[in-house]
Formats: C-alpha cells, structure tokens, sequence
C-alpha cells in the first residue's frame, strides 16, 4: 500500500468535526431569522423553548422536551442574512482553546437568484475516542434533523420535531 492509502504522513487525527447541509425554498434573510430568532426557533426545534436572540452578549438557552436538559448557548458571531457561529457545551467535546463545548457554525448561501437558501451546519471541537466519535454523530444526526424540521416548518408550517423522539 502507498503512504496515500495508509494515511502515513497525515498529521494525527486530534479532534473531530463535520458538516451538514440542505435547501430551503425561501430567501436567506428570513431563514437566518428563523433560526436566531427564539420564537422562531421554539416553533420547529427546541421543543422545550428557546430563550435569547442568537447574537454575541446575550444570554441564550435551549431547552427540549424530548431530551429534558436545558442547554446554554454562547453566541460568538452573527452577520444577518449570511452566518452565526455559537458554542455550546457537549459532553465530553473540547474546542480548539480548551473550553468544554463545540463551536457552531451556520452559513446562509443565497442560491437561484435569492428564492432558495443553502443552508451549512459544520461543528467542530470534539476530542478524538470511541464515546466522543459516537456523540459527535448523534449531533450529526441531530443537525440533520434540524434541517428537516427547519425546512418543512419554513415551507408547509408543519412541525417535523413534534412527537417525533418521543
């Protein structure tokens, strides 16, 4: 085997991350709304509520019903209409400084002249082992899930998330 098919000479894997991402048929203004809003938020995704505008300084939670935990959220950036990065505690994750918690980022990408958006969930931050590469995916899957919900609720107003992991 060559050192390209072995990953010799790759720098070891030290933490993991990974993206997500989907289409929603509405411009990317009221989509980054949608999901920095808490109102917004607490119709199709934190079934629990969430508290707190997604922009750096203010105070944010999420709670959700189905996984009875409230979870804080840190807002790090937020440019309307284009991108929010926010951290927010995960068992056993770390981030590239040190904290305990992964770092969120949103990307909003006006597609086909502004009607669609492109909407990209990439989280980094979790610490390489067996436990964590599992938690990592089960935040996969539930960014996956995050997309479902936000689109269907964006274009048919349906909650996709009720009753749906309990």
């Amino acid at each position: 085997m060559s050192d390209t098919e072995t990953g010799a000479g790759e720098a070891p894997l030290d933490r993991l991350q990974f993206s997500v991402f989907g289409f929603v048929s509405r411009p990317s203004t009221e989509v980054y709304e949608a999901v920095v809003d808490p109102e917004s938020l607490s119709r199709y995704f934190t079934t629990g509520g969430a508290e707190g505008r997604l922009e750096p300084g203010n105070a944010v939670s999420w709670n959700f019903s189905d996984f009875p935990r409230r979870f804080r959220v840190t807002p790090v950036e937020a440019q309307p209409g284009r991108r929010v990065v926010i951290e927010w505690g995960a068992a056993e994750s770390t981030t590239v400084q040190g904290a305990a918690s992964t770092r969120v980022t949103f990307t909003f990408e006006p597609v086909d002249d502004g009607s669609r958006t492109k909407v990209t969930i990439s989280e980094d931050g979790w610490r390489v082992s067996r436990d964590r590469a599992a938690a990592a995916f089960g935040n996969s899957m539930g960014w996956t899930g995050f997309l479902a919900a936000l689109k269907v609720w964006m274009e048919h107003g349906i909650n996709l998330r009720e009753g749906f992991y309990c």
